[in-house]
């Protein structure tokens, strides 16, 4: 995860107005040890110092859209997480496609937030498997036949990786069960990712689990 030079802690940008939201979210990351929760106004800076991520609640504007494409257009390194109540796949898919890099439904558990954060900081996308698994089948319609024929060659610490990625562990957790660095199990959720061939480790999930290549 990318953490602020200084003093390691992933600063992540509110937009949201609702105070329970507000509250909620900054209550899961009250310790400040990893992640540090930033409340933005609209008309606020979003070029606090350290920001990385911004998170933004679609409840609270009428103009979701029009600041995503704010966002690419001025502040292109910020990754974006959109928090909403719809949970239908067109308009995440729609979401994603506008520029945020990851979708959270208010009703998302403590779990999921911290995930959220972490996978999109790694540099992947998020959001619910059964979007990311249409936004899978919408690349591969897109492309056509991805030349992945058969199960690929996974190695042993691969295959170790790959089976705590499925039960639903971050890289750090990855990292502490193995007795590795982060930065390895990054390296490896990588290589899995082109060897599978798809774009992000939700993906390498849905894959690895319906083409059964977890080890046994």
């Amino acid at each position: 995860m990318k953490t602020n030079a200084v003093d390691g802690v992933l600063r992540v940008g509110l937009v949201a107005t609702d105070p329970l939201r507000i509250l909620g979210l900054q209550t899961i990351f009250q310790d400040g040890q990893s992640v540090e929760i930033v409340l933005l106004t609209l008309a606020g800076t979003l070029e606090e110092a350290g920001l990385s991520m911004v998170m933004i609640d679609s409840s609270c504007t009428e103009y979701l859209f029009e600041l995503l494409a704010t966002f690419r257009r001025t502040h292109r390194r910020l990754k974006v997480i959109v928090l909403g109540l719809e949970t239908d796949h067109e308009y995440v898919q729609r979401v994603i496609a506008a520029g945020a890099k990851g979708y959270l439904a208010h009703g998302a558990k403590e779990s999921e937030v911290r995930m959220a954060i972490e996978v999109v900081a790694d540099g992947s996308l998020w959001a619910p498997r059964k979007v990311m698994a249409r936004l899978l089948e919408s690349t591969q319609e897109a492309a056509g036949p991805s030349g992945v024929v058969g199960a690929p060659h996974i190695t042993e610490r691969e295959g170790q990786v790959l089976r705590l990625l499925v039960a639903g562990r971050s890289n750090r957790e990855i990292a502490v069960v193995l007795g590795v660095d982060p930065g390895a199990v990054k390296s490896h959720v990588g290589r899995l990712m082109r060897k599978v061939g798809v774009p992000n480790r939700i993906a390498l999930t849905m894959e690895a689990v319906n083409r059964n290549l977890v080890p046994k």
